[in-house]
C-alpha cells in the first residue's frame, strides 16, 4: 500500500479470529523500529486465553488482515463492579506495517469508541512506553489526555467517551 490516505471507499472491519484466520493474524508486525511498544498478536492472543475480561478483534482492510485490538472489558463478568460497566481499557492496539500510516488504526479505534459509547462505557483508557517512535501522538490526536499515572513505566491516558 502506498503511503497516504485510505480512500472512503475502503472498507475498514473488526472480525472475530477464528481458527482459520489465526495464522494470517499472528504473522502481522509492525515495523521493526515499533516492536518496543507492543507485543505480538501471537502474545496477545495467549494472554487473552488467561483472562476472561479481553476481547480482541482482529482489523481487516477490504478482507485483508491489517491490525489487532484488544480491549479490557471487565462488564461481563459475575464480580464486575459500577466502575466496570463505566471504564474498559485499550490493551492492545497493532497495525501491520504495510497498512500504517493511512488511517486504518485510526478507523478500527473510532469503531471501538463506537461500540464502547453505544454499551454505555464512559471513559477509555490506555497506556503507551514512552519514547521515540511512541504511539502518544496518535491518542492524543484521537482526543486522550494524560491521566497523570504512570502504570509498569507505561504513561496511562484517558478518552472521556
Amino acid at each position: 500500500m502506498d503511503s497516504g490516505e485510505l480512500p472512503a471507499t475502503v472498507n475498514i472491519e473488526l472480525r472475530e479470529i477464528t481458527a482459520e484466520t489465526v495464522i494470517a493474524i499472528i504473522k502481522l508486525q509492525v515495523a521493526p523500529a515499533q516492536q518496543g511498544f507492543v507485543a505480538p498478536n501471537s502474545v496477545s492472543l495467549a494472554q487473552a486465553l488467561f483472562h476472561p475480561e479481553a476481547w480482541y478483534r482482529a482489523i481487516y482492510v477490504d478482507g485483508e488482515p491489517a491490525g489487532f485490538v484488544m480491549l479490557e472489558d471487565r462488564s461481563g463478568l459475575p464480580d464486575a463492579q459500577a466502575k466496570d460497566r463505566e471504564e474498559a481499557g485499550l490493551w492492545r492496539l497493532m497495525v501491520d506495517a504495510r497498512y500504517q500510516g493511512l488511517g486504518v488504526g485510526r478507523a478500527a479505534l473510532r469503531q471501538v469508541i463506537g461500540q464502547l459509547r453505544a454499551r454505555g462505557f464512559q471513559r477509555l483508557l490506555t497506556s503507551y512506553v514512552p519514547g521515540p517512535g511512541c504511539p502518544e501522538p496518535f491518542y492524543k490526536r484521537l482526543g486522550f489526555t494524560p491521566t497523570g499515572e504512570v502504570d509498569g513505566g507505561e504513561v496511562v491516558l484517558a478518552l472521556t467517551l
